[in-house]
This record gives C-alpha cells, structure tokens and sequence, in this order.
C-alpha cells in the first residue's frame, strides 16, 4: 500500500516527505476520470489507492466553496492531508518506540552483568512489572525474541544462552509453579471435584516418615501391617520430614538421587507429595530446585502404546517448557515424582529394555522410564517414587539410594486430624474418645483416608441420630460409610432428598456390580480399575463416581 511505501527509510534515498511521480499520475487520473463520470469507476474501487483518495458522494462543504476550489487545490489536497497525518503519527510512534528499546536494552545489559536472574528484579522493577498489562508484556516477550536472534546473528552465542537462561528458564519456572499452586493448592473431600474443596496447607498434617525399611513383600492384611507399624519400634528410627526428603539423616554425606517410599494404601503418599509440590512452588522450601514434574503413573498408563523423548513427555504434560523452548534439562536441577508405582501397567523390565542417554530420542514409555530410574539418561536429576510395600519390589534395588517408609499418624496427629476438621472442639473430643474404646478403629486411624471416612460417618451418624449409637467395628464404620455414600448419589444424580430410601432397586444393583469388580479386579492382582474394567461388569462411569 502506498501509505507504507511513503514511510520508508531516508537511509532507503527515498524522503517520506515528497509525493512520488506514480501517485502524481494517479491522482490526475482519477481527477479526470472523475470530471467525465457522475460515480466511481470499479477500478478505482479495487484499487489500493482508493482507500487515500476518499469519494465523498455528498460533500457537506457549500456549493459556492466548492466552485471556488481549483483543479490544482482538489488534486494536492488529499494527499498532503494523508501525509501529514501519516508524518504526525510515526513522530509519536517513533516518541514512544525508541524510548522503550533503550530502556529494554539497558535491562538487557543489566541481566547480563549481574549475577541474578531476571526474576529477581528489585521491588520497584517488579511492582512495575505486575502493573503491567497483556500488550506490554508481549512487547517485553517480543522485544526479548528479537535480542536473542540479533545476538546469535552476531554470533555472539555465549551472550544470547546466557540471556535465555537469565530470562527464559526464570519465568518458565515462573508459569510452572504458578499452574502447580492452582493444581494442588486445595484437595476434594467426598466426591471427586463434587465435595468441598479446601486448602491444602489447612488440613495437611505432617505425617510420620522413618527412613529404611526391610524391602520384604507382606501378604498379610494390610491392617495387620497398621498395627504392626503403631507398635513402639525395638530400635531407634530416623525420622524425616517431606520437604527433606532428598536430605535423608544427618550421618549421610553421599548425594541422594533415587527416594522410593513406600507405604500402605489411604496412608497418604500421594498427599505427601502434592505438599512436597506446593511447598517448592509457594518458594517455602527446596528453592535450590529449579524445575519439579509431578506424574502420576495412572497418567502414564494411558501412553502404552506411544513413543517419546523424555523432553517431548515433559513437554507433553508441562507445556511452559514447551512454549520456552526448554530442552536441555542437564543444565538445570529437577526432580521428577512418580507417584503410585503400585499402579503401573508396564512391564519396567530394566534387564532387557534398550540403553538409552539421548533425551530428544524417542522411544517407549517403559524405555524411558527404566531409563530414568537407572540413571542412564539424565543422571543429575533427582526421581522420588511412592509405592505400595507390594509392588516395591519392581524397582532393583542399586537403583535406589534412600527407601523411606510413610507410617501415618501418631496418636497425637490423629487427635491434630480430628481437631482441624471439625470447628465444633467438643463434638471433636467426643469423636476422639470414642475411637479409643475401639481398639480397631484406633489402630486403623494411622491412615490418613480412615479418619476421613470415620469423619465423614460419624457427623453424619451425629447429625441424623442424635443419641444414637455409634459404630464401634469396622465393619458397621463401612456400612455407615457405605449409606453416607448413597445419600450422596441419589442428591447428585437422581436429584433426591437425604430422606429418600436408600436401598432402590438401582443402588442394590449398583453395590453388587461394583462387589464383583473389586473382586474380580483383585484376584487378578490389579489395585485400580479403568473404565473398560468398569464395563466389563456392566457399570456406567457417571453411575460409578459416587463410591
């Protein structure tokens, strides 16, 4: 368009300021074609330089005015109208432009001669910067991009990295540890997503975690192993806070790479590890760690059939790394959390898989994986995993340099657990003497997700039968748990009423489906259903949710 082409550089020869010889000629051209026609041509419509030369079909000037205008007036006078318009605005533009690239340079300057990221501006740089809008943020990202290509044309590489990752990596981490803070900031109590949701950092209460363990797989009941656990040990126990977990004991002095923990189901683990994340990414603990990638091996499971690098699965479930262009994870400290080993559903044949040390090769998930854990492909980071004691066992064990084991709560936190969740302290009280005529149900309160259900019946039970009596087995605790459960399914689904009756024909159906799953799923060894589990039984998945 010939509104840019008159801006051009004066380094070009061309001065912005004269008109040139072809919109002389179109002028004229038009000013003639114009004198022989009573309306526009479709030419001069289509044409570029019809946006400049404006038709007016009504000119609101007085006729004797326009008589008096000659051919030389009418023909300058939108040009020159156009020009100087065009003139004042890029004086503004360029007021404001160079003004900004001299300040983004200076901060450019800055980062590179200092020793800290750009993260860490000074408060009167950082409340600027959080005034800022949307549009002036993409200018800063912009203008950084520009820098950066400018400086490798230059080949001046070792400055451009040393700026990408001043810059760059800083507020990737940035954006992950603002999206990890909103993943796990609060947890959902009932239903999922359904119940209420509540902070975190409220109700997390610090769990029992002792260093070492026998590595032996028990077949006995899991309760049995509760109780075995509350027992006071014959030895002393190491134990270790979640924010340590990479620390271990004071006495060890070699690098821990490889935390594998283990602990009961409902004990807490994967709570243990969401506080772990929301720690490093609220900057309370473990900053010396610049990027933390949760999985979850039920996420993992699903990706059987496809190929990645390690740095496309990270990209995959981390898109800030992806959008920074982050690729080289050797140059930074990460750890990397594998959350439920117990539900793992690939072979992990650390034997025979392939050796691999490329990150951006693709391949198996389980290649990864094996890979991973092994210390072959990215041998600095740091890998934490939790685990059933069953399933323990998958991981050899000169791949692990500290085994830790969750033990839950002590008898005071169970007293903490049962204080932070009910505000009513002298219905607490009455909760917690109760559990202590029940030998039982104390003992089963060591796990976290226990006194969760024992919460959940009992104000129930409190509410609905006041003076009533309250259950005193495990057995009548889960039928409790059980009638709660459907008073909740037939509210969210059928959209009842808490006195509706619970045992329709629907709910009889349901339970005995869903018996005949956990059955089924468990003599096969399996310790998670998916929905083709689920339907194998005949069981829809919106029916499901509410057990």
């Amino acid at each position: 368009m010939l509104c840019v082409d008159q801006c051009v550089d004066p380094e070009d020869g061309v001065p912005p300021s004269k008109t040139s010889q072809f919109e002389e000629h179109e002028a004229q051209r038009m000013l003639q074609h114009r004198s022989d026609s009573d309306g526009p041509s479709c030419v001069s419509m289509k044409s570029d330089q019809s946006k400049h030369f404006l038709i007016r079909f009504k000119d609101e000037r007085p006729a004797d005015r326009r008589v008096q205008l000659n051919g030389s007036e009418l023909r300058d006078q939108p040009v020159q109208q156009h020009q100087t318009h065009l003139d004042s605005i890029f004086k503004m533009l360029e007021k404001d432009f160079f003004p900004f690239v001299r300040n983004e340079l200076k901060r450019v300057q800055r980062v590179l001669t200092s020793d800290f990221p750009a993260s860490l501006e000074s408060e009167e740089e950082e409340e600027v910067l959080d005034s800022e809008d949307e549009g002036q943020r993409r200018s800063r990202e912009a203008f950084l991009e520009i820098t950066l290509h400018l400086l490798r044309r230059r080949r001046q590489e070792d400055l451009a990295d040393c700026l990408w990752s001043k810059t760059v990596v800083p507020e990737c981490g940035h954006k992950l540890k603002s999206d990890l803070k909103e993943k796990f900031q609060c947890v959902f109590e009932g239903i999922a997503k359904a119940g209420n949701p509540t902070l975190l950092n409220q109700i997390y209460i610090e769990l029992y975690i002792t260093e070492g363990g026998t590595g032996e797989v028990n077949d006995e009941h899991e309760v049995r192993q509760i109780e075995a656990a509350s027992r006071t040990p014959h030895r002393a126990e190491t134990t270790i806070r979640q924010e340590d977990i990479f620390k271990g004991s004071p006495e060890r002095d070699q690098t821990i790479r490889a935390v594998l923990t283990k602990g009961v189901a409902g004990i807490g683990k994967t709570v243990l590890t969401q506080k772990f994340t929301l720690d490093w990414a609220e900057d309370k603990t473990n900053q010396d760690i610049q990027f933390t990638f949760p999985f979850t091996f039920r996420e993992l499971n699903v990706l059987r059939e496809r190929k990645f690098s390690l740095v496309e699965l990270v990209h995959h479930f981390f898109t800030q790394t992806r959008e920074a262009g982050l690729c080289r994870f050797e140059e930074f400290q990460v750890v990397f959390i594998f959350d439920g080993l117990d539900e793992c559903r690939f072979p992990l044949d650390f034997h025979n898989n392939q050796l691999l040390t490329d990150a951006t090769e693709s391949t198996s998930v389980d290649v990864l994986l094996t890979n991973l854990i092994r210390g072959n492909l990215l041998p600095s980071a740091r890998l934490w995993i939790t685990t059933r004691p069953a399933a323990a066992n998958q991981i050899p064990p000169e791949c692990v340099d500290m085994v830790t084991e969750v033990r839950g709560f002590t008898d005071p936190l169970k007293e903490e657990y049962f204080r932070k969740r009910f505000r009513d302290q002298e219905q607490a009280s009455r909760i917690i003497s109760h559990l202590k005529t029940s030998r039982s149900l104390h003992i089963m309160c060591h796990i976290p997700v226990f006194c969760w259900i024992t919460a959940t019946v009992l104000e129930d039970v409190l509410k609905t039968r006041e003076g009533g009596e309250l259950p005193r087995t495990l057995t009548q605790m889960y039928i409790y748990f059980l009638v709660v459960q459907s008073k909740l399914k037939s509210i969210k689904y059928n959209r009842g009423a808490e006195t509706d009756p619970l045992w329709s024909p629907e709910s009889r159906k349901m339970i005995q489906s869903l018996g005949k799953l956990a059955f089924d799923q468990l003599q096969k060894g399996n310790l998670i259903f998916y929905e083709s589990d689920l339907t194998e039984c005949g069981i829809k998945i919106k029916e499901s949710e509410w057990m």
